[in-house]
């Protein structure tokens, strides 16, 4: 898995054209043994393949990892009357290490992960 260091200091932008680079040479067999060592957190998406939900599973030492699955819209409750409408729901799953994360620290990142996609205008980039 090919490791982006420091991508706490990038701006998104930054972070996309990595990623880009990354994919690229990962393909191609041209990733550096220093590129795919040294990682702390995945983020694993398979919903570009229309995969809507699944569980990865941690590569040591790292911490855990994030999967994400395609959005597909769903008909969901939306109020206390049961009214009901059809809403773009994403499914993900964190695996965390105990041995490392907290349960509950685990839980307070996915919440404010899921504020930060709900509310991305109140996001600070």
């Amino acid at each position: 898995v090919p490791v982006i260091h420091q991508a706490d200091k990038m701006s998104i932008n930054d972070l996309n054209d990595r990623i880009k680079d990354f994919s690229e040479r990962a393909r191609d067999g041209r990733l550096s043994l220093d590129e795919i060592q040294g990682g702390t957190f995945t983020v694993s998406n398979m919903g570009m393949y229309g995969i809507t939900s699944f569980t990865s599973i941690i590569n040591p030492p790292q911490s855990s990892i994030l999967s994400v699955g395609a959005i597909k819209r769903q008909v969901v409750v939306i109020d206390e009357q049961d009214s009901i409408n059809v809403r773009p729901i994403l499914n993900m799953t964190l695996a965390a290490d105990h041995r490392i994360i907290d349960g509950a620290v685990a839980a307070n990142f996915l919440q404010d992960l899921v504020d930060s996609l709900e509310n991305p205008k109140e996001v600070d980039l």
